[in-house]
């Protein structure tokens, strides 16, 4: 019996041992690592950390597929697993494989970025490419992408992988009700041009997939005339029924603003004399006499898009657009900024965050999907009872049009014609014991989440995170079936992603 222990022990540390031997076989026009590990064993989250064997760096798309296929044609036996790593902005270790491959995305030297003007114009990019250089690509010829994630940092595949959802949503649905066509590598090492058209079921199977059935490694976003400038307003409300229903006035009109947003602000000093250094208040006396401090509080951040020539035009529909609003008439600020300055505005606070240490700290994020008719509920509960102190973090909320969803992506949304996303971005403190710190803002979490499940609200998490395959098929509802069917058909070894945790390699689905 002993004798039969050790050679089992053996043979499974000769697996592990020559998995490297095996990889570094493979013909490839990239490389991979064996050494620095420990690069792909974090994420923005700072909360998970699995060593992979190896990290491969792709210079093609083919590179990718051959390290896939050959895991592939290894078998169920072989534990290895392949993760795809955009720019490492995963919360809860999505992103990493404990003993298999990660994938550096940002690695791949695909074709160039193409942008094709016309009558419907559109960017070809690798799915390693941030947005933020498809945006500075674009606006050489005038054009942009019509949504956009507020954070533009963040890789074409990782966004589409998710939803991908900011303030133009509610207009133009998330960024993966923006694409035409995409190049994926499945789970079983194969490339495959897909669309709405052509493989749509694959198509419409990544988008928003979590990774599960391929690795995204082309993509052909829609684009729209770029505006010059932006006017960027705020705005706040003391009366949660006020500003709610003005954010959903503003989403369902048809001449609006090209961005609608909200924050919710728990005792914070000074507020408005801290929008000074970006905004203008339209009048610095009553500003200056507003107090913010211990009240809870929401603002409205709005932004309409315009061209340098229609300056007066624009102010007069913003004027017009305000006037039906019910917001505390001293908290208006504006400011005038170019359309990448806006975009590109959360860059800015990670510049200084960086500066001061406070970038690489852990992001016990929780964003969640409220239905329209619920949410009323959920802020008594939360921000009544639930969050009382400032928050480490700006905590968002805003409503979508469900209509411009696509119900045969992967994502999962609230079955109401109107829901909303509620973000609570905080940062953790390391090493604080107080209420800034992981555990406190983790309890606190575990506390809005209870209290959706007891109150039915009928709540679903983005960027989802669950550690059971019974809290994934409750998440998905009457859609889990198809949802395994589809990683059957892609990825039946469930090589792809494990850092989901949705599945198991060689372990049936069911």
């Amino acid at each position: 019996m002993i004798l039969f222990l050790s050679c089992v022990t053996i043979r499974i540390n000769l697996c592990f041992s020559s998995i490297p031997s095996t990889l570094k076989a493979l013909p490839l026009d990239g490389h991979f690592n064996f050494e620095e590990v420990h690069l792909a064993a974090k994420d923005f989250g700072n909360r998970y950390q699995f060593l992979p064997a190896a990290i491969l760096h792709p210079k093609s798309v083919s590179d990718i597929a051959t390290t896939i296929k050959h895991i592939w044609e290894m078998g169920p036996q072989s534990k290895l697993t392949v993760a795809a790593r955009g720019h490492g902005h995963s919360l809860q270790g999505q992103s990493q494989a404990h003993r298999g491959v990660v994938i550096s995305m940002e690695s791949l030297q695909g074709p160039e970025m193409k942008v094709y003007t016309g009558k419907t114009p559109y960017v070809d990019v690798s799915g390693g490419e941030l947005w933020i250089n498809i945006l500075h690509e674009s606006l050489k010829y005038g054009l942009a992408p019509k949504s956009w994630t507020d954070y533009l940092h963040l890789t074409v595949g990782g966004t589409l992988s998710n939803a991908g959802v900011s303030g133009q949503a509610f207009r133009h649905g998330p960024q993966i009700s923006n694409v035409h066509q995409l190049e994926v590598v499945t789970g079983k090492g194969e490339v495959v041009t897909c669309s709405e058209k052509h493989n749509s079921d694959l198509f419409h199977s990544v988008l928003g997939g979590l990774g599960q059935f391929g690795i995204i490694t082309r993509a052909r976003i829609s684009l729209e005339p770029a505006p010059d400038m932006v006017k960027w307003i705020r705005v706040l409300y003391s009366d949660f029924a006020t500003f709610t229903r003005d954010q959903e006035h503003l989403i369902s009109v048809e001449k609006t603003f090209d961005y609608v947003e909200g924050f919710v602000i728990i005792n914070r000093t000074g507020l408005l004399n801290n929008w000074r250094s970006s905004f203008n208040p339209q009048d610095p006396v009553q500003a200056r006499h507003f107090k913010s401090d211990g009240k809870t509080l929401f603002c409205l951040e709005l932004a309409k898009y315009f061209k340098q020539d229609e300056n007066d035009v624009v102010h007069q529909e913003i004027e017009n657009l305000l006037s039906q609003l019910g917001y505390i008439t001293s908290t208006l600020f504006l400011s005038d900024v170019t359309y990448v300055e806006f975009l590109d505005r959360v860059h800015v606070s990670e510049v200084k965050l960086r500066s001061k240490g406070l970038w690489e700290v852990p992001h016990p994020w929780l964003n969640l999907f409220i239905p329209g008719s619920k949410i009323h509920n959920f802020a008594d509960e939360v921000f009544g009872n639930i969050l009382t102190e400032t928050s480490n973090g700006p905590i968002l909320i805003y409503p979508v049009n469900k209509s411009k969803w696509d119900n045969r992506t992967s994502i999962v949304i609230p079955e109401e014609d109107t829901f909303y996303l509620v973000a609570f971005l905080t940062s953790a403190v390391p090493s604080s014991m107080g209420t800034d710190g992981l555990e406190h803002i983790l309890t606190q979490n575990k506390r809005i989440l209870e209290y959706c499940e007891k109150a039915h609200l009928g709540v679903k998490q983005y960027l989802p995170h669950y550690t059971t395959q019974e809290e994934w098929r409750a998440h998905f509802g009457p859609r889990w079936e198809v949802f395994v069917q589809r990683k059957s058909a892609y990825d039946p070894l469930a090589v792809l992603a494990p850092g989901q945790r949705i599945f198991q390699k060689a372990i049936p689905f069911s």
